[in-house]
């Protein structure tokens, strides 16, 4: 295993207790605590760092495996997190979204055998680290909401839709900026903008079902249909995770462009 994957146990370590600290910190204070996000904020840089190491040392994006992926994901529920405490006073959402960046971040240990793969022709393209950061902090943004969605079926009183609603409109702005960057990749590598493959087909289900779910906010429906707009989140983020990786395990993803090696 190459050095960056080797230490990465290690900084996976330093990275969930900052975050963890930081996250109870923000849920023990009744004001927007400048201690939490410099908890958190330090281990988004010790992320931030570890990534640049891994990068140096493959001597290529780290973005092309599942399991490099999965890293950026839970780099950017972190940040995503920081930036919905920092903007929002929102005490939960720093510990929903380090348990959720956790969860990736201890798959990743688990598989450490995924992440020294080289770079198909097709993936040498100016288009490659735009394209798939984008999509991944979109993903971050619409993690965050989901979870947010999920507490406010069960507690509505806490009246959080006006979170969700700026969280999912970064998240859809962010995931058709990366829709539009794939289109225009896969112009430049295979000369159309879109085959209709699993993975796209997939894509275009998800960015359908966040569009329903904007017309459903209750910002425009006058809050009568909160329980439907957070199901419909649900649901979307669902969509989501099949976009992301459920497609791998369809038997016409043995000949998608789309699929990443396990």
């Amino acid at each position: 295993m190459m050095m960056g994957w080797n230490i990465f146990p290690f900084v996976a370590i330093a990275v969930v207790l900052l975050a963890a600290v930081g996250a109870v910190v923000a849920l023990r204070s009744r004001e927007r605590s400048g201690w939490a996000m410099l908890f958190m904020g330090l281990g988004i840089v010790a992320m931030t760092l570890f990534i640049a190491l891994l990068w140096q040392t493959l001597q290529r994006p780290p973005l092309r495996t599942m399991g490099e992926t999965r890293l950026w994901y839970s780099f950017f529920l972190l940040v995503a997190g920081l930036f919905t405490y920092a903007r929002w006073r929102y005490r939960w959402i720093m510990l929903f979204a380090t348990i959720l960046a956790t969860v990736f971040i201890v798959i990743n240990i688990l598989k450490p055998e995924i992440h020294d793969q080289t770079l198909m022709p097709a993936l040498q393209s100016a288009w490659f680290v735009p394209h798939v950061s984008v999509y991944m902090f979109s993903y971050a943004l619409f993690g965050c909401a989901t979870l947010l969605a999920v507490v406010a079926l069960v507690r509505p009183a806490l009246e959080l839709d006006g979170v969700i609603e700026r969280l999912i409109y970064g998240g859809m702005a962010f995931l058709t900026i990366g829709m539009l960057t794939g289109a225009l990749w896969a112009k430049d590598a295979w000369g159309a903008y879109w085959s209709w493959d699993a993975k796209e087909a997939w894509a275009v289900a998800t960015w359908s079902l966040y569009l329903v779910a904007i017309h459903l906010a209750p910002s425009v429906m006058n809050h009568r249909s909160r329980r439907l707009f957070y199901i419909t989140l649900i649901f979307a983020f669902l969509s989501l995770q099949m976009c992301w990786y459920g497609v791998n395990y369809l038997p016409s993803a043995q000949t998608s462009v789309h699929t990443y090696n396990q």
